[in-house]
């Protein structure tokens, strides 16, 4: 696809005005309090797979409304004393999948978290684990997309209020296994795992963000310019309920990445793809404009949302090296 959106300098002076709840942090703070007063029901237990160096567990912890969230942890077999954790969250749609397909971060030395989606897992890779108990109803188990406007008329009943509180408490369960360096914890994703981890950034206490193509960002620009989901669910929605766009964007305005950055103050790693149909580039520049700790991009001119890849790694690698030492 060709540009669709904004040339490399434009990207570079491109600081939106958006309008940011009153009550955006107590809302978000009620929640997490909420949250919190679940038990967080951490459990760990040996999985089983075909993996010789690697070792993998099978982790459960509480999420929003203490719902049970699914996780896979795994880190290189017979490491000794805590190591750093990367904390990651998927793409819309995905689950957890299996855990030979989260191979690189294990093998470059760390232990990885990758938390299940609540309700997705149905879309692509290998499947999902974890209900979205909270909706109720036959939302419950994993399905396929649409998301975007589950519950969205309000922000207590939003979807995303619940995804973002396990995000969160991912970064809490992370915490308290067993050979984790608590103090070197990184949040980690793309597409919608990026605006997850932005969000995970902004409402808790981590070592580093590594955000790739985040969704989620600068919303009320992305659904005029982007020409495919996840977006145009919004749109196709308000195409209907022609009354509805207040109610929309004030609900959408507690889960935008420009304003969960704007509170984040870990080193963060952004990468942007010039050719982005699905999370076009501008959102991302304004996440990364508005974060409010030290923060580098990188962006693949000619790459659409599957973005830098496993360039991308290699350098998220460097980034963390160079954090370390």
């Amino acid at each position: 696809m060709p540009y669709i959106d904004m040339s490399p300098a434009q990207l570079a002076e491109y600081r939106p005005a958006i309008p940011e709840p009153d009550d955006f942090d107590a809302r978000w703070s009620a929640t997490l309090d909420e949250a919190r007063t679940h038990d967080l029901a951490l459990t760990a237990t040996p999985a089983t797979h075909p993996l010789a160096v690697i070792d993998v567990e099978d982790v459960t912890f509480a999420g929003f409304g203490g719902d049970p969230v699914k996780a896979w942890l795994l880190r290189p077999r017979g490491a000794t004393g805590d190591l750093p954790v990367i904390v990651q969250y998927n793409g819309y749609g995905g689950g957890r999948g299996l855990p030979h397909e989260r191979l690189f971060w294990a093998a470059a030395g760390y232990a990885h978290l990758v938390m299940d989606t609540r309700g997705q897992g149905s879309a692509w890779g290998s499947g999902g684990h974890t209900d979205d108990a909270s909706a109720g109803g036959a939302a419950a188990g994993p399905a396929h997309p649409g998301y975007m406007t589950r519950g969205i008329l309000d922000f207590d009943t939003y979807y995303y209020r619940r995804v973002i509180t396990d995000a969160v408490r991912a970064v809490d369960a992370a915490r308290a296994l067993e050979g984790i360096d608590g103090d070197r914890i990184v949040v980690a994703g793309g597409s919608q795992g990026g605006g997850l981890a932005i969000a995970a950034a902004g409402l808790s206490d981590v070592a580093a963000a590594l955000v790739d193509v985040p969704f989620l960002c600068d919303i009320e620009r992305g659904m005029d310019i982007a020409d495919s989901d996840p977006y145009q669910e919004i749109c196709r929605y308000l195409a209907v309920h022609r009354g509805h766009e207040r109610e929309v964007l004030a609900t959408l305005r507690y889960v935008d990445g420009v304003h969960h950055g704007r509170r984040a103050t870990a080193p963060a790693l952004f990468s942007a793809a010039l050719r982005d149909p699905i999370t076009p580039p501008s959102t991302v520049f304004a996440a990364y404009h508005a974060w409010g700790g030290p923060a580098e991009i990188e962006t693949y001119r000619f790459n659409g949302h599957e973005g830098g890849e496993c360039y991308q790694q290699e350098r998220q690698a460097a980034f963390l090296e160079d954090l370390w030492s």
